[in-house]
């Protein structure tokens, strides 16, 4: 088959922002993942885990958002500042039922995006907070002058004020945050909007409204006719910077997911299918936003994406721990590739979760860390931030599975140019048997220089704690070039990355 590649024809900017994390009070994301605290024994910077923190740099991760998820519309932010001896202690009653001793705060996840070199992005409590608490919040993380939160935020030792980039009002208003109408929320919204004040010119905070769950079009039409078809006057954005979206790949349904690890091409199929259904949501959701806002001010956030197995035998089932396998890094890859080619909507968007938590690209066990196959594929895809997507399309591309309902096309492919000239290539061979020869074909480009990598083995391969690299990006160099072209195999289930200049 054939890629054929437009370098010249650039169709968007693909922000950053879209290979963003997302971490949760949940399981072990924060406390064991994130947060061993000053006293570990586990090397850390003010309590943050070093090998994580240095692993995720590498990475190069743009956004985190925090703290839920779920847990953000049952977070009293004021609860985990001050001395942490002081701090409210609790149950995590929608999380496994364990202690909360709110030693992770505001103070903390601020430190941690600081040495992490990443953008914020705060979710505030809309399901059992007030406007005055939100609003509060963003004067304590803001404000750099004279006021109740400010002082307190300089009693606390940090004088000068952090920057908060988005700002979510609400999550899963529909379901956990408050089990609302769009029409209800879609006024919530507006109103706890207005509070988020912007203490900073230098620094606007970009305001997230909650959208819907995976195709609830009526929620994304009711919510967007209340919150921009009128929009402030003293905003080019109505009131809205971002309209958050929900979609999770569930292999088989939602009391038996399947497991993580113990499945047949069947399975595989079917779940690659699921995430590929990612396009069709951003392309519906999108028909409608461009109703309100044909000229695309307002990014479709998906904050939460990713697979969703059975926990780990063995495991609290509140803590959400799950393996990944090279079926969890191809759906990473194509849903990257979904992203890319919609960026002229897609603004960001923020897998679930960041560690030890669904669809992770860091585990932990104790002072052991392992990589997953996750972790991989944003670590190939990392030239693809804040890079221009060009054109490309297949040719000759067949459609492959093993029964007729799931059923999907053998390759799939993004590709982008970045501010130093390079062309990012990235391609998915969906199949979990057969191997796909692949022609690329330029406009204008003859490749002088090729750095390629590949990440590739058995559809249910992972990486252990007794087995940490069975499964890593390793040098491709199975390549050949002429003129204008760049010819090679991509074997079953596999990544390939290329910088081509």
């Amino acid at each position: 088959m054939q890629i054929f590649i437009n370098e010249k024809n650039k169709k968007g900017h693909i922000n950053p922002e879209i290979y963003g994390h997302f971490s949760e009070h949940l399981g072990r994301c924060i406390y064991e993942g994130l947060y061993v605290g000053e006293n570990s024994d586990i090397p850390n910077v003010n309590g943050m885990r070093k090998d994580v923190v240095d692993a995720l740099k590498e990475m190069k991760i743009p956004v985190l958002r925090w703290p839920g998820g779920c847990f953000a519309d049952e977070y009293h932010w004021k609860d985990g500042i001050g001395p942490k001896e002081k701090r409210k202690r609790m149950i995590n009653t929608h999380w496994g039922g364990v202690l909360e001793d709110n030693s992770f705060g505001t103070d903390e996840y601020f430190e941690l995006c600081g040495q992490l070199g990443c953008k914020t992005y705060v979710n505030g409590n809309v399901g059992s907070g007030t406007v005055q608490e939100m609003s509060e919040w963003v004067e304590y993380v803001t404000f750099d002058g004279v006021s109740p939160m400010a002082d307190l935020r300089k009693a606390n030792g940090h004088e000068k004020p952090w920057k908060i980039d988005y700002f979510g009002v609400g999550n899963e208003s529909w379901g956990c945050g408050g089990n609302m109408t769009p029409e209800y929320y879609a006024n919530l919204y507006r109103r706890y909007q207005t509070y988020i004040r912007q203490y900073r010119n230098d620094a606007p905070i970009k305001k997230v409204c909650c959208g819907p769950n995976a195709s609830d079009y009526f929620w994304t039409k009711d919510v967007m006719k209340t919150c921009y078809s009128q929009p402030h006057p003293d905003s080019a954005h109505g009131y809205m910077d971002g309209l958050s979206l929900h979609y999770y790949v569930v292999p088989e349904n939602w009391s038996k997911k399947g497991s993580a690890t113990d499945f047949d091409e069947k399975s595989w199929y079917k779940t690659i299918s699921k995430a590929l259904y990612m396009d069709e949501l951003i392309v519906r959701h999108s028909a409608i936003m461009d109703q309100y806002d044909p000229e695309k001010k307002i990014g479709l956030m998906v904050d939460e994406w990713g697979c969703w197995y059975d926990v780990e035998p063995g495991t609290n089932p509140g803590f959400l721990y799950q393996q990944n396998t090279m079926r969890d890094a191809l759906t990473a890859g194509v849903t990257l590739n979904i992203f890319n080619k919609h960026c002229d909507r897609v603004k960001m968007a923020c897998i679930a979760q960041l560690v030890n938590v669904l669809q992770a690209v860091i585990l932990t066990e104790g002072s052991k860390m392992i990589l997953t196959p996750t972790y991989h594929v944003f670590h190939m895809y990392r030239h693809h931030q804040g890079a221009e997507l060009v054109e490309s399309f297949i040719e000759g591309n067949k459609t492959i599975g093993v029964e007729a309902e799931y059923q999907v096309s053998e390759v799939m492919e993004s590709v982008s140019v970045g501010a130093d000239g390079v062309v990012n290539v990235t391609v998915n061979n969906l199949s979990a048997s057969g191997a796909a020869p692949i022609e690329i074909s330029f406009t204008e480009l003859e490749p002088s220089s090729i750095e390629a990598s590949i990440l590739t083995g058995g559809i249910r391969e992972h990486n252990t704690f007794e087995e940490p690299e069975n499964i890593k990006e390793k040098t491709f160099t199975e390549f050949k070039t002429e003129g204008r072209k760049i010819s090679f195999t991509a074997p079953a289930c596999s990544i390939i990355s290329l910088r081509i200049k």
